[in-house]
């Protein structure tokens, strides 16, 4: 006999986990189903060399709305975010090097080893970012209006523009030019020092296959500083055992409020009756009804290999198709048998509890990107190291360490399988330049290149963010204008991912945003408003 449940939602990674709390907590029956062996996603924490665990896809905490801690009772469950003592450690390649974060002063000390201009200009700049970053927390948990809606959409664009438009007019001109410029005149219109420049605009290329002169890169620069760490706004931190010990708590949580969630069930299509979503088909060739079907899934994996192409309108699915994803991302994850040496900065220290950011300059960054786009990988890639191990000892034996390595510019359509050791060996030989003697403290690896991260974690293209977050892929056109609402292009199919606002990260918004529509609309007053 086949089981039927109110809502069933595809993936068990953060945002499924989210979103099914909040509907379980509603009283509605809700089952999860995952592909892979273990709940988290991108949020996981393996044994990926023997005696070595680390978190191998995302690693570092920072966007986890502070309401779905709360709501979801995580500190009870063992949730604790280690914050880290500085926020960046920029080796230099003439042997300096540039710490930033810290606290304000700790900072200006270090910028006025580059430039007396910069340090002054620091405060300001700070005060810039933070005035738009306060704007992006308050739309994060706000559904965008949607085009298509009516009077709604102008209600709801109406409400979610207010602040801006009580903004200064100072302030506006920076939300303008935090959302079309390019990171590098962006910061060039700030600071006159290279490093300087670097230190910032590195978080404008993560997770994004641009060059830091792309428009619209200061925006991906804005949206990593939106975050907080205990209360402490703009800091990132290590999760104590790893971003899995996030998701498992999730998922315990979960349980307790009655969500099945079931492991190894990969979903081979969405069922639509009617131009309704009436559950899925398994695999296996089980069907599993439900009024509500969720896709905690990218739009690109969801609407061109999950559902049948005639359950979409020709115009949908054309948008969908131009729906652009592939982050340039290429992960590993090594077993070191001792800490890394920077010739800049030898001995153990707080730089090895921060995030080590190799690219020195935003040129650096630049020519990576060109580089890739000619020849496949950046021959100089954009590495940024952590090392979790440093403080939390429970992730590899006494002495020893595991180090994250996520890199940025690497073609998502080349031939990974050909060139992925290769690419991997760059990245080694990339730190190696800069700590001799990482290359042979080295113990093992996991190579996770952007074919392996769509293999593994269903990101198509590698793109960490399920698609690029770039203006036409923002707020009401994320995914596309009309679907921007978490809600598909059939009743009863509804988004909950990274593909939906405000986008990419470990945030929870979207699994948050989705489950306060799904019960608006399953309400009486929702019912009467979808039918009119």
């Amino acid at each position: 006999m086949t089981k039927s449940y109110d809502a069933i939602i595809i993936g068990a990674g953060h945002n499924g986990l989210v979103c099914a709390f909040y509907l379980a907590r509603a009283g509605l029956r809700v089952r999860i189903v995952e592909r892979r062996d273990i709940v988290g996603g991108a949020a996981v924490t393996e044994e990926f060399h023997p005696g070595f665990r680390n978190s191998v896809a995302s690693y570092t905490v920072s966007l986890l709305q502070p309401k779905v801690i709360r709501d979801m009772k995580l500190v009870d469950q063992g949730y604790k975010v280690i914050e880290r003592p500085i926020s960046n450690f920029l080796p230099q390649e003439d042997g300096g090097y540039l710490k930033l974060g810290g606290g304000l002063e700790r900072t200006q000390a270090e910028f006025r080893k580059f430039s007396t201009r910069d340090a002054r200009a620091l405060p300001a700049y700070y005060d810039a970012l933070e005035n738009v970053a306060d704007v992006l927390r308050d739309l994060a948990l706000q559904t965008p209006p949607n085009l298509g809606d009516g009077l709604k959409t102008l209600l709801d664009g109406a409400r979610q523009g207010r602040r801006l438009a009580r903004m200064p007019l100072g302030q506006q001109r920076d939300v303008l030019d935090l959302f079309v410029k390019s990171a590098r005149t962006f910061l060039d219109s700030w600071f006159e020092s290279e490093p300087v420049k670097a230190a910032f605009g590195f978080d404008a290329v993560v997770g994004n296959y641009a060059s830091p002169d792309t428009p619209g890169s200061a925006y991906v620069l804005l949206h990593h500083v939106f975050g907080e760490v205990n209360g402490k706004r703009g800091a990132w931190g290590h999760s104590v055992g790893g971003m899995g010990a996030i998701t498992q708590a999730m998922a315990k949580v979960c349980r307790e409020a009655g969500v099945e969630i079931s492991l190894e069930t990969p979903v081979a299509r969405v069922l639509v009756d009617g131009n309704k979503a009436a559950g899925v088909r398994l695999e296996s060739g089980e069907e599993i009804h439900a009024d509500t079907v969720i896709a905690n899934v990218g739009p690109k994996l969801l609407y061109e290999r999950m559902m049948d192409p005639m359950d979409l309108t020709p115009e949908f699915h054309r948008r969908i198709k131009a729906f652009k994803a592939g982050s340039g991302t290429f992960r590993m994850n090594v077993a070191l048998c001792e800490l890394p040496r920077f010739t800049s900065l030898p001995e153990p220290g707080e730089h090895h509890q921060s995030g080590i950011i190799i690219a020195p300059t935003l040129d650096y960054m630049d020519e990576a990107f060109t580089d890739a786009k000619r020849h496949g990988w950046s021959k100089r890639p954009i590495v940024e190291m952590l090392i979790p191990s440093t403080v939390d000892d429970s992730l590899a034996p006494p002495g020893q360490h595991v180090a994250s390595l996520f890199c940025q510019q690497f073609d998502p359509e080349l031939d990974w399988d050909e060139h992925r050791e290769a690419a991997a060996d760059t990245i080694i030989d990339t730190v190696e330049t800069y700590a001799p003697g990482f290359k042979a403290s080295v113990l093992g690896r996991m190579i996770l290149s952007p074919l392996d991260l769509e293999r593994k974690f269903g990101l198509i293209g590698g793109d960490i963010m399920h698609g690029n977050m770039t203006l036409d892929q923002l707020w009401s056109a994320r995914p596309v204008l009309g679907n921007a609402a978490y809600r598909g292009p059939v009743k009863g199919l509804y988004m909950c991912g990274a593909g939906t606002h405000p986008g990419g990260g470990v945030t929870g918004a979207p699994g948050h945003n989705a489950a306060q529509e799904i019960l608006a609309d399953r309400s009486l007053f929702g019912r009467l408003i979808r039918r009119g």
